[in-house]
């Protein structure tokens, strides 16, 4: 029987449309047509321009024949081309698959083999490296060069160049919103340890409300100024591409990431907000004051990519800087939770301030929850600031699965949620903060040590620019913490002194038993990666 809220209506267009990002586009460039949407060096583009190349985009890989669920991949460092692929790629229903332009060949072409790229985009920069990687595949997509100002001396690989490629598209090309708003965007790849990464598919849906979300927890005003220090081949640039279409804001686009380039384009273009991974801020922070000068603007930053050092977050507050902490996986589309300041912390000192915003904090205000289970129980862990568990997502902010790999995606969602393999304790005010990742703990006698804590203070000596700390086999304890660390330039230390620094600022046990100086590896994306340092431990 009919109840008092049957309308005897179902779901129409009149009142359901799919939810999609790329809806921001045609709506801004209709609103404000004028508005500057892009800067790369001297060029720039309004929104109406930008909105016209994007369609013909769209248009130019439909006529080549590329359609729904095909692959299109992107080589290229942040610029307008990276960004036109996030809307033109997926009018058509085709999956974005933006690449690591600091992956090596090998890594390039299993991920061109296994996402089956049809097109690829490749900067000159990279043509060396893409064209290694296509002597290693069985079938080749069409390539197409991207040419660059900034770069005019790239080398040409492709069937033709990225220019010539629009011309083929029509500017009034009529695509249309997915019909199903949980059809696959993109495709980004993990950043893989010993193995081949696993391709995360993410859907239209997750990325709408993500880049909406990231609009809110940052408290982005219409119109904000945002400069590309965060590479858009990450997480699809943490879904900014489209937060800043539905802001209507301005990008700056950042060919290289370079503290001299970073200052001069917050003193030229007034930048608002910026993205980076804590080894970006530790660049700024470290830059010789002369770059420094004629700041008048107070950027509000973003930092995630790994649990913060508190000594970054205070030095990017000296520098006059607003930071907030925010954090998420490839999985989650980049942040889907961030940390929140409160407005009593503003009375603290700066480094009890800056030690609870390093905290990974709560859900994105778009992500259903973020908890911390026993992954054994799925119970939620006591809010006891000691308890141990595994951070979990859950929501609309969470990817389709893992491309070609049902049993890891299976694993992945056991139980209802998503597992993120991070340990974390719930503090008292219900803030979540990461211990370590499952595999970064360091068992010393029984004893759990968290590499986190042990890296936090050493980030707080004068001399270190960057530390990392992992398991080393021990005879007696099973395994003690080695500290592996990059010194900030000219500056000097010795084993015996950082062992020092530690032992005045924790317990004896936690203290690193070996220190190794020099240069860190890290991926694309400034993570640290210790799998290579455990190996180096190990030999």
């Amino acid at each position: 029987m009919p109840g008092p809220y049957d309308t005897g209506l179902s779901r129409t267009e009149a009142n359901f449309t799919a939810l999609s990002p790329l809806s921001f586009l045609p709506k801004t460039a209709a609103i404000y047509p004028h508005r500057i949407a892009l800067i790369h060096g001297e060029h720039a583009s309004t929104w109406a321009q930008t909105y016209v190349r994007c369609r013909r985009l769209a248009s130019a890989l439909h006529r080549r024949g590329i359609g729904a669920r095909q692959t299109v991949a992107v080589m290229a460092p942040n610029v307008p081309a990276v960004y036109e692929a996030h809307f033109g790629v997926p009018m058509i229903g085709a999956v974005l698959n933006t690449l690591n332009i600091r992956l090596d060949a090998e890594a390039i072409a299993f991920q061109l083999a296994h996402g089956e790229a049809r097109v690829l985009f490749t900067d000159g920069e990279f043509a060396p490296v893409i064209a290694r990687a296509l002597a290693l595949l069985e079938h080749k997509p069409l390539v197409i060069d991207i040419d660059d100002p900034l770069f005019p001396a790239g080398a040409r690989i492709g069937a033709l160049t990225y220019e010539e490629f629009l011309e083929e598209g029509d500017p009034d090309f009529a695509w249309s919103l997915p019909a199903d708003e949980f059809d696959p965007i993109a495709l980004n790849y993990t950043s893989g340890t010993t193995g081949n990464p696993k391709g995360v598919v993410t859907h239209h849906r997750g990325a709408f409300l993500n880049a909406l979300s990231e609009i809110l927890s940052c408290s982005m005003p219409a119109h904000s100024v945002y400069l590309w220090t965060l590479p858009m081949f990450h997480c699809n640039g943490w879904c900014f591409p489209w937060s800043m279409a539905a802001n209507a804001g301005t990008n700056i686009c950042l060919r290289r990431v370079e503290p001299a380039a970073i200052f001069a384009a917050i003193r030229t273009h007034g930048v608002s907000h910026m993205c980076g991974a804590p080894i970006v801020y530790n660049m700024m922070i470290n830059a010789p004051p002369a770059l420094r000068e004629g700041l008048n603007a107070r950027v509000n930053c973003f930092v995630a990519g790994a649990a913060p050092p508190a000594a970054t977050i205070e030095g990017v507050e000296r520098l006059g800087f607003q930071i907030t902490h925010v954090y998420g996986l490839t999985e989650t589309y980049g942040p889907a939770a961030f940390c929140p300041r409160q407005p009593e912390w503003q009375t603290l000192q700066l480094e009890e301030r800056a030690r609870l915003n390093a905290r990974q904090g709560v859900a994105g205000p778009l992500q259903e929850a973020m908890e911390v289970l026993d992954p054994a129980t799925m119970l939620a862990v006591p809010a006891d600031g000691q308890t141990i568990g595994e951070v979990m997502f859950r929501g609309n902010i969470t990817m389709n699965g893992y491309l070609k790999n049902p049993d890891a995606t299976q694993a992945a969602f056991a139980g209802g949620w998503f597992h993120t393999g991070d340990l974390a304790v719930v503090e008292p005010d219900g803030y979540v903060r990461i211990k370590d990742r499952s595999k970064d703990v360091i068992i010393s006698g029984g004893e759990n040590i968290s590499s986190i804590e042990v890296e936090d203070v050493l980030h707080r000596h004068p001399a270190v620019s960057l530390a990392a700390v992992v398991a080393c086999p021990d005879e007696k304890w099973g395994e003690v913490p080695c500290a592996f660390i990059e010194l900030k330039a000219d500056a000097e230390a010795d084993e015996a002194g950082i062992r020092a620094f530690c032992r005045a600022r924790m317990a004896a046990y936690k203290v690193p038993k070996r220190v190794v100086f020099g240069p860190i590896p890290k991926t694309g994306t400034g993570k640290v990666q210790k799998f290579m340092l455990r190996q180096e431990v190990r030999k």
